[in-house]
């Protein structure tokens, strides 16, 4: 089973995690990500490509899925704008096995942040500015290749 969802509304990890535990699995990985008050952010704007933006999440849920051979896994990514300490991001991966989940869990989260086409403004005491693609997280995708 494959979940993908790209919304604004909050995250609802109790919910995910009944969902995700209802597949009979011996272990469910999850990562939830929040807004972060760097260098004094008060707020983020998420921006997508609808359409694209799923089709690649998609994606990189189905090479998880085939990769590690799960019973699931979720990917759920907030757009609009948001404060920090909001949940942006949710990853989950259920597998017979706790190692499965965990590393298909950490390749969802690596890979999603460098296939998807999401951009980020952040918003400090009245300005704005878009925010460049890290090298650390393309360093983290790359960890994943064949």
């Amino acid at each position: 089973m494959i979940r993908v969802v790209v919304q604004s509304a909050a995250i609802d990890l109790a919910a995910e995690l009944e969902a995700l535990e209802r597949h009979g699995v011996g272990g469910i990985a999850t990562f939830s990500g929040l807004v972060r008050a760097d260098d004094g952010v008060d707020l983020l704007e998420l921006e997508h490509y609808p359409g694209a933006t799923e089709r690649a999440l998609e994606a990189v849920a189905a090479t998880a899925v085939e990769r590690w051979s799960l019973a699931a896994a979720v990917i759920i990514h907030r757009v609009g704008p948001m404060r920090p300490g909001e949940r942006i991001v949710f990853t989950a991966a259920a597998a017979a096995h706790r190692a499965a989940a965990l590393e298909a869990c950490a390749y969802l989260i690596d890979r999603l942040k460098t296939d998807a086409p999401f951009w980020k403004r952040e918003h400090r005491g009245g300005e704005a500015r878009w925010v460049e693609a890290r090298r650390g997280d393309d360093l983290a995708a790359a960890r994943w290749q064949t």
